[in-house]
């Protein structure tokens, strides 16, 4: 009898064994299929024409294909394979992801951010921020260096700033949490508390994660640097203080404030105004230093040498924007065909303008709204169907 369970259980774990080196060779397979998946996701990424130079702004690819769950593992949960949506990151890059659980889903929702802010911004302007759903989101447009990429840029790189920071005081990163380094009192009615959205993390991240992607010593590689860090810096310059009062009867009698994040509107507006102020730059010297002998690190000038040197804030650009009118596959303009415009207004928005002076057509179309809705006690809505014409204009 005990030779008979014996040999019942040596069989059991035999095919134990058996079944576990099954699904690790099962694993291995997968893992090998993925990884020339991502080789053709890289082959076919560099050589459409459209990537950008250098590989800059490459990692917004991640924002069609990025999920929270980029980590193949087998069963000892050791990483086997990136996901292949990852193909377009830098090691370095993946290597920061790996190491921070919990960012991938932060970073691809501040990168969402940032097109629609980017979007809303230039929604009246002959560059209306068009995207793609190819791993080259924004198109050539970052392969010059006009105003335009300079907010590209800026933006991007303020999204994943913001995205992060609020990610850490919200616990849904593991490598970092609320800011708390600010405690005890503030001013004679009020002390430091509560949890402070982690800037100073988002934009450390940020800076090691986008600005990796940059390559060289040019001048388009300072001018992305420094947009970079505009963006960045401009979220830090923003944080407001938020309190919350305490004492009996709700009575003011001591507050409590912590640091928040602006909302990324107002990142928008900002950076929406140094774009309309943008600085046109050079390639300049510093000159040598005497004491050893070796010139000092080249760094961006005003075009002009009557304005002021760009503030960390200021967006630079050091090319003319393209004409934005007409379509261009070379330059990947769209141009503004088709594009509803403002009849009445002598703004950038109006037909005049927004038409580069072609004319427009106008339609009229009925549109069905919801309207007049009541709340009835409890708990119904109604609401009437109310019929209106509208008169669009259209850019010929």
């Amino acid at each position: 009898m005990c030779n008979l369970h014996w040999w019942i259980m040596w069989n059991f774990d035999i095919c134990l064994l058996s079944l576990h080196i099954v699904i690790e060779d099962t694993m291995r397979i997968l893992a090998l299929l993925l990884g020339v998946k991502a080789a053709c996701i890289l082959l076919v990424s560099s050589l459409s024409g459209t990537g950008a130079v250098n590989n800059s702004g490459r990692w917004w690819g991640i924002v069609n294909v990025a999920s929270s769950a980029n980590l193949l593992t087998n069963s000892k949960n050791v990483q086997l394979v990136l996901d292949p949506s990852l193909a377009l990151l830098s090691r370095r890059q993946r290597r920061l992801i790996r190491q921070n659980p919990g960012i991938l889903h932060a970073i691809a929702a501040g990168l969402h951010t940032a097109i629609q802010e980017c979007k809303w911004q230039f929604r009246n302007r002959r560059w209306d921020c068009p995207t793609t759903h190819s791993p080259a989101i924004f198109g050539k447009i970052v392969n010059r260096g006009c105003r335009e990429t300079a907010f590209v840029f800026a933006i991007t790189s303020a999204g994943v700033t913001h995205a992060v920071a609020r990610s850490c005081s919200e616990g849904a990163i593991e490598s970092c949490t609320c800011d708390y380094r600010r405690r005890g009192p503030g001013g004679p009615d009020w002390h430091w508390g509560g949890c402070s959205d982690n800037v100073d993390f988002g934009r450390m991240f940020s800076r090691e994660f986008v600005d990796s992607s940059e390559r060289g010593r040019d001048l388009r590689y300072l001018n992305n640097l420094h947009n970079n860090e505009a963006g960045r810096m401009t979220v830090s310059s923003e944080m407001q203080q938020e309190c919350k009062c305490h004492g009996m009867s709700g009575s003011c009698v001591v507050r409590t404030c912590w640091m928040r994040l602006p909302s990324f509107r107002a990142v928008g507006d900002f950076l929406k105004d140094r774009f309309d102020g943008a600085s046109r730059v050079v390639y300049a010297n510093k000159g040598s230093n005497r004491a050893s002998h070796r010139a000092d690190p080249r760094h961006l000038e005003p075009e002009n040498p009557a304005h002021k040197p760009p503030s960390s804030r200021d967006l630079v650009y050091f090319e003319k924007s393209p004409n934005f009118c007409s379509y261009n596959g070379k330059t990947g303009t769209h141009g503004t065909s088709g594009r509803n415009c403002n009849s009445s207004s002598p703004a950038l928005d109006g037909c005049e303008l927004l038409c580069c002076g072609r004319g427009f057509k106008t339609q009229t179309e009925k549109v069905t709204e919801r309207c007049h809705c009541t709340f009835h006690w409890c708990c119904h809505v109604s609401c009437l169907n109310c019929t209106s014409t509208q008169t669009l204009h259209q850019c010929l």
